[in-house]
């Protein structure tokens, strides 16, 4: 076991457009908090200081979630702190797509720590037969300021594609959810106690 501190991120927020399947089941701000609340509350029963990084249902800033991540790396160290954020992927404007598959997502000058959670995320994902059409091996990289300005290893996960019927009808379900949850817990939990 590990003293790190570990924050789940969940995208969007309520009031945030076009982040939905295009019949409207699957809102991505609902889906996201659900399993960051699955993660959090699994990793606290395994005795690890997991936090959600938004509580709120409205859409918080980039520049507020990177402040709020950079105030725990202040008070924590950085090297004791991780950041995963969660997201569902869209391919297209509120039509139904083909693009399908999970992915992760790390800053263009990402850290080896930050890599190695991606390279742990992905190989869960191939476990479970995940990686559809749009994955790449091991991760992806993006500009993107939840993952370029923190200053502990951080994570983007992009789970399916709200836009594809087959994608939805999975993380819609029990089973779907369930293995997105223990997708992250098993690939935090090998990052933490392989440090």
């Amino acid at each position: 076991m590990t003293s790190d501190l570990i924050l789940i991120d969940n995208g969007h927020g309520a009031e945030t457009p076009g982040k939905c399947s295009p019949d409207g089941r699957l809102r991505e701000y609902a889906w996201t908090r659900e399993i960051a609340r699955r993660v959090c509350g699994k990793l606290k029963s395994l005795g690890y200081d997991a936090r959600l990084l938004v509580p709120e249902l409205n859409d918080v800033s980039l520049r507020e979630r990177v402040r709020r991540v950079n105030s725990v790396c202040a008070g924590a160290g950085s090297d004791n702190v991780l950041s995963v954020s969660i997201h569902v992927n869209a391919a297209g404007t509120g039509q139904w797509h083909n693009a399908s598959g999970w992915t992760a997502w790390v800053a263009p000058k990402a850290s080896q720590r930050s890599r190695k959670l991606a390279m742990l995320l992905n190989a869960e994902a191939v476990n479970l037969n995940l990686k559809g059409n749009r994955s790449r091996e091991p991760f992806f990289t993006g500009n993107f300021a939840i993952l370029r300005d923190t200053k502990c290893p951080a994570v983007l996960t992009e789970n399916m594609f709200q836009d594809n019927l087959h994608d939805v009808a999975y993380l819609l379900s029990d089973r779907g959810q369930s293995e997105i949850t223990d997708l992250h817990i098993t690939a935090i939990t090998k990052y933490l106690n392989s440090k």
